[in-house]
């Protein structure tokens, strides 16, 4: 690329050249014009002079009066500044100013001579190879009535003219120089005031381009220059606005994006990578420095990629379901987009993945609790049906097996209450954890769990296990003390249930820091690793057939954690196959 030059350094050669070239052109015209002026004056004149010698030698022009015409030849001379040549019609010169006719050569060839011989006046300018010198020549005709009998020529030599021209000439030249040295210095201090505004706006313009928008530049004096300005000004102040608006819509839309936890993900039509959120990134393991990198390159889910070429080859929006294995199996939903410019054309696509991870699992839970309840109440009412059947058919007959059968009936009936007790426990629990209604009170925690080992205590001394309970007297904490004498029941209930003969359970309050923890301990057989994420689901049992056979409903733990939820606090569980299970409830004592 060839090298720059400054704008000034452009202008200002041209205005010079400019102006030497029209001064040139002027001065050669005026030398031209100078020189014919000359010219003419000296024709004039020199044909003056030669008419008035012709009037003087006409009588005598006879080439018998050679020595009279050339004696009045020289005699005339020294009065004219030209010199005098006369010469017959054949050519013959017969006097001169200067020089002896009779040893001159025939003139008859001389142009000026032919064309006075023709009756009219004859103008030449030539080289003299007798003076050897420029020399300008009028000859005129010398009549005796209609008849040329003679020419009469005067000459002078160019040098003088020549010399008076040259000086016009010097005195043209110098002040031509000077005028373009004026014009040149006028030129210069233009086109430096012109680089100079050229400058002020170019600074104006980098200071724009570098961001300062705020800038104005100054507005000069010419029209023009001071609209380009005023156009510059308007534009950064454009500008300025337009972008402070892209830049308020840009953190409006990286704060949307950044805030949602849908996953966002926006590639162009080479699946190359424009924008993604901060969930995209966590969710697909895109960084920041992958931008226009290709999908293929940064995900490595084989479904995202072929639902992301199916998205871009149609026209309406997509959707689909698919897992994403990523710090655990998640479900998306994931919704594909055209993205497409002003004028239609395709951009690329916009891809917004939807976690519907919890409601697939609230899916699954509500398909199992229906399953659960179904199972659970088709259990002791097909009982029921069968013994009343039996009951009805014979068995009224036999007084022993009739009551024998109608313990039984009571004692799925109770099981049915007590389902059916259990679930509107929930749907009540549910209630208030919605509505948030629930009456608290300050309340001293050992006289509520001593009332809730008491409610147990039958069936533990049936099996021969020990409660026990360590809380401090003093130990005091905002409940409601009927839904947390049920829970903590309830554990213990489990904790009795569960235990070999001879055990124990442990019942145990503290304070922690900003905490106070209720602890259920039992000795049993422990809960499975696997079954642990699940226990506090509705009717989840670990061993199906034992629950039932000691009479649970399944929805124990499931009362327990949403009574806990109502306080604000967490309910957590560690066991350990044959080493026992510990329960621990954690109450806020704000």
């Amino acid at each position: 690329m060839a090298a720059s030059r400054k704008l000034l350094w452009k202008l200002y050669p041209s205005y010079l050249l400019l102006i030497i070239f029209s001064l040139l052109v002027v001065g050669f015209y005026a030398a031209a014009e100078l020189k014919k002026f000359y010219l003419e004056q000296s024709k004039s004149r020199l044909e003056a002079e030669a008419g008035l010698v012709s009037r003087i030698i006409g009588p005598r022009f006879s080439p018998r009066n050679i020595d009279a015409v050339d004696a009045i030849c020289k005699e005339m001379g020294g009065q004219i500044s030209g010199r005098i040549t006369v010469i017959l019609p054949d050519g013959t010169v017969i006097g001169d100013t200067d020089l002896d006719p009779r040893q001159m050569e025939n003139h008859g060839d001389r142009p000026e001579v032919s064309t006075a011989l023709q009756g009219r006046t004859g103008l030449s300018t030539r080289f003299s190879s007798s003076e050897k010198v420029r020399r300008i020549y009028v000859a005129v005709p010398v009549k005796r009535g209609s008849e040329v009998v003679g020419v009469v020529r005067l000459s002078m030599p160019m040098t003088a003219a020549e010399a008076v021209l040259s000086s016009i000439y010097l005195k043209l030249a110098a002040a031509g120089l000077a005028v373009a040295m004026i014009a040149a210095i006028i030129s210069l201090v233009v086109s430096r005031g012109l680089n100079r505004v050229l400058q002020e706006m170019k600074s104006g313009a980098e200071r724009f381009a570098a961001g300062e928008l705020d800038y104005r530049l100054l507005i000069p004096d010419s029209e023009e220059m001071a609209a380009l300005a005023l156009a510059m000004n308007q534009m950064a102040s454009q500008l300025e606005t337009r972008i402070k608006e892209l830049v308020s819509q840009r953190n409006e839309i990286e704060a949307v994006l950044s805030s949602m936890l849908d996953a966002v993900l926006v590639v162009d039509c080479d699946k190359n990578i424009l924008r993604q959120n901060h969930a995209a990134e966590s969710l697909l393991g895109i960084r920041k420095e992958d931008h226009g990198r290709s999908l293929e390159e940064v995900v490595r889910n084989s479904a995202l990629l072929k639902f992301a070429e199916k998205a871009l080859a149609g026209e309406e929006p997509t959707a689909v379901e698919l897992a994403v294995v990523r710090d655990g199996e998640k479900i998306f939903q994931v919704h594909g987009t055209l993205l497409k410019d002003g004028s239609g054309r395709k951009l690329g696509a916009v891809f917004v993945l939807n976690d519907i991870t919890g409601l697939k699992k609230l899916e699954r839970i509500r398909s199992e609790f229906v399953a659960n309840v179904s199972h659970e109440l088709r259990t002791p009412i097909t009982a029921i049906k069968g013994f009343v059947e039996t009951l009805k058919e014979s068995a009224l007959q036999d007084p022993e097996n009739a009551r024998k059968f109608l313990d039984i009936l009571e004692s799925h009936t109770n099981r049915l209450n007590a389902i059916i007790e259990d679930l509107l426990m929930l749907s009540r629990l549910e209630q208030s954890e919605e509505s948030g209604e629930i009456a608290l009170v300050e309340t001293p925690l050992k006289s509520i769990l001593e009332s809730a080992l008491e409610l147990n205590r039958a069936k533990a001394e049936e099996k021969k296990i020990s409660l026990e309970l360590d809380a401090p007297e003093e130990l005091k904490a905002k409940i409601n003390s009927q839904l947390i004498e049920q829970a903590v029941s309830n554990l213990i209930d489990n904790a009795v249930k569960f235990s070999e003969p001879g055990k124990s359970v442990r019942v145990r309050a503290e304070p922690r820091e900003k905490e106070i923890v209720i602890t259920v301990s039992d000795f049993g057989p422990g809960i499975p690793r696997e079954h642990i994420p699940r226990i506090f689901e509705r009717f989840y049992r670990v061993d199906k057939g034992r629950s039932r056979k000691m009479g649970g409903t399944g929805l124990g733990l499931a009362i327990v954690k949403h009574i806990v939820q109502l306080h604000k606090g967490r309910v957590c569980v560690e066991s350990a196959e044959g080493k026992g299970t510990k329960f621990s409830i954690y109450l806020s004592v704000a």
